[in-house]
């Protein structure tokens, strides 16, 4: 019934206990869950578990605030997004959020990874997953120079799309998402108590282009706000949404799953 968009099952506070929460997942009536990567040395075991589990899928990425890792190149991207359980490119994006003593132009790797994830999107013809934390501007710059949209269809590449995970920016922000063709996922925030301007901007975005998602591990949405998230809680995310919509949680479900299907193909449980 429900769809968990972003988790990960692969980080250690999940993994060892894995089994129990599958087992959660199916009493909750979440069928099926996107494992993202946030590194090429994660990707094995992402890749693993999906192969594993019939209504797990992986994403081939390197997260935005990852360094020291390995850094990827068009070539590593498309060649895991080869593997039929792979369905996306990401997590990518831009995250300026801790800059530190750093400045923005200290950030143009952090720009250059994203560039590289896009242009492996465009290649494959996957969706991208967006991580974008006080770097909105350049993370829309950037999507709509390497994306394709501001070409003309020359090169006989599709044009960039995706989904905006985790979405905390503004309403501005979600429309020009929107407008690029992107959906717009919503995680547990929606249910914090000091997150009023982000249901309003919720409550704006169509359910035809939502998605829900718990960031699992992170994130837990209220009533389990302070505990280790998982798929199992991403119901709470539908059931604020379906409040923000003036709509039924099952409506909400049926919706945010035909969005994920629709967006990443290959998800029949």
């Amino acid at each position: 019934m429900f769809v968990d968009s972003h988790c990960h099952l692969t980080f250690p506070e999940l993994s060892a206990e894995l089994p129990a929460i599958l087992q959660a997942m199916r009493d909750a009536a979440v069928d099926r869950a996107l494992c993202i990567c946030t590194t090429l040395e994660e990707f094995p075991a992402v890749r693993e578990l999906a192969h594993r589990h019939p209504h797990l899928w992986a994403t081939i990425g390197v997260h935005p605030d990852n360094e020291g890792v390995r850094e990827p190149t068009v070539e590593d991207l498309c060649e895991g997004a080869q593997d039929p359980r792979v369905v996306a490119i990401g997590e990518t994006g831009l995250d300026y959020y801790r800059l530190g003593e750093r400045t923005v132009a200290d950030m143009a790797w952090q720009r250059e990874r994203f560039r590289v994830h896009i242009r492996a999107a465009r290649l494959t013809n996957l969706p991208l997953v967006i991580h974008t934390r006080s770097a909105s501007a350049d993370t829309l710059s950037l999507l709509k120079e390497e994306g394709g949209f501001l070409s003309a269809p020359t090169s006989g590449l599709p044009q960039a799309r995706g989904v905006f995970h985790c979405f905390t920016e503004s309403a501005e922000v979600a429309r020009a998402a929107l407008d690029l063709g992107f959906y717009i996922s919503f995680s547990g925030i929606i249910t914090f108590r000091n997150a009023a301007e982000l249901r309003d901007v919720a409550r704006m975005v169509p359910l035809d282009r939502c998605l829900i998602e718990t960031d699992s591990p992170y994130l837990a949405p209220v009533p389990h706000r302070g505990k280790t998230n998982t798929p199992a809680y991403v119901p709470w995310v539908a059931r604020q949404l379906a409040e923000l919509h003036g709509t039924s949680v099952e409506a909400v479900a049926h919706a945010t799953t035909r969005n994920f299907e629709h967006l990443f193909g290959k998800t029949t449980p």
